[in-house]
């Protein structure tokens, strides 16, 4: 399991409503994509910064939908480079079951 956090600078007006509705906007093709597990966006109001935190199956899924396409969308969306970090997950906590499993 492959953790993604992707960040970059927003476009002003930059307020918690102009970034839902950028996200909007691309949330559907994310929930049809059969390699990503989630993704939750984020938003930090005092650095005008979005991004996103996702889970891939895998390294290679992560980098494939990463890639040159991805970055590109997001330099003409949001008018900015984004910034990648890709993490190998190793333990999962899920506080609603308690369970605690090594991945």
């Amino acid at each position: 399991m492959i953790i993604a956090v992707v960040t970059f600078d927003l476009p002003p007006p930059s307020g918690h409503a102009n970034a839902l509705a950028l996200y909007r906007r691309s949330a559907p093709a994310w929930a049809d994509n059969p390699d990503l597990v989630e993704k939750t966006y984020f938003f930090d109001p005092d650095r005008a910064v979005g991004g996103g935190v996702y889970r891939w199956r895998s390294r290679a899924a992560a980098q494939r939908w990463l890639g040159a396409d991805y970055r590109r969308m997001i330099r003409e969306r949001y008018g900015a480079e984004p910034h990648i970090a890709l993490f190998e997950a190793v333990l999962h906590v899920d506080t609603a079951t308690r369970a605690i499993v090594e991945i």
